[in-house]
């Protein structure tokens, strides 16, 4: 019992003296692989965007909170204040008809990001070693967040969603995104992006039931200084996704044309 005793103790020991990531090699194989270190949150779990304020210091309204991803007003270009009046959106200050609008979303586009947020449909997040998964049941949009250390790649496709890579700042997960094309908006009120949009995310978990999340959104074709916005979500533990197709709804998004 005694040298069970022992072996437990210099078990324990060794564990903790242990970096971080650590080396295993299987039995069979020999081959080296490297342990990735417990993620020191969870995020997981199903998440509804939050329709009160997330934060009681910022001003918003209900208005602001559906339709734009923040109260505060993009600090636009001249060019991006061109771009912006020439886009016809059908909800908000400058709104058209669906028969006139020229949303990208109507046509069943991908919303973007931070757009996605603005769809009104919950959000899971998977967490495994070597990846954050993020499920919008907004048309089943999937975005995979690489946690494993590598680099966005220097010849990326602009692509809707954009390229994703994560790494823990603390218990704040911190997402960085390139590699997007220009043919999604900011908002669902029409400000416009660029190729050069450079989003960073940080998600925190703040209680058992409340994630918050930063945005800061950089585009110097676009925005004259960094567009940040707050927002919060509510755990849903009970809640699965469920299925949503746009095609399926585009009848009668373009019932009017």
């Amino acid at each position: 019992m005694r040298n069970r005793l022992l072996g437990l103790t210099f078990a324990v020991v060794a564990a903790l003296a242990s970096p971080p990531a650590t080396l295993s090699q299987t039995a069979k194989t020999g081959v080296t692989k490297v342990l990735a270190p417990a993620p020191p949150a969870d995020l997981s779990g199903v998440w509804r965007r939050s329709r009160r304020a997330p934060d009681k210091t910022r001003k918003y309204t209900i208005y602001e909170l559906a339709f734009s991803i923040t109260s505060e007003k993009p600090p636009m270009t001249p060019w991006a204040e061109e771009k912006f009046k020439a886009n016809k959106p059908n909800i908000g200050p400058n709104a058209v008809s669906l028969a006139k609008s020229n949303d990208p979303v109507i046509s069943c586009f991908p919303p973007g990001v931070p757009r996605i947020y603005l769809q009104p449909f919950p959000v899971q997040i998977v967490q495994t070693p070597a990846e954050l998964i993020i499920l919008y049941e907004y048309d089943h949009i999937v975005r995979h967040v690489f946690t494993d250390g590598r680099k966005h790649p220097e010849d990326l496709s602009p692509t809707y969603m954009g390229h994703s890579v994560g790494r823990w700042d603390g218990d704040t997960f911190v997402v960085d995104t390139v590699g997007f094309n220009d043919k999604s908006w900011l908002d669902r009120i029409g400000h416009p992006h660029s190729e050069d949009l450079h989003v960073i995310e940080r998600f925190h978990r703040t209680d058992r039931d409340n994630l918050e999340l930063d945005i800061a959104m950089e585009d110097p074709k676009i925005l004259a200084k960094p567009w940040n916005a707050h927002l919060g979500f509510a755990l849903h533990s009970d809640w699965s996704l469920m299925e949503q197709v746009c095609t399926d709804n585009d009848a009668f998004l373009n019932f009017e044309k």
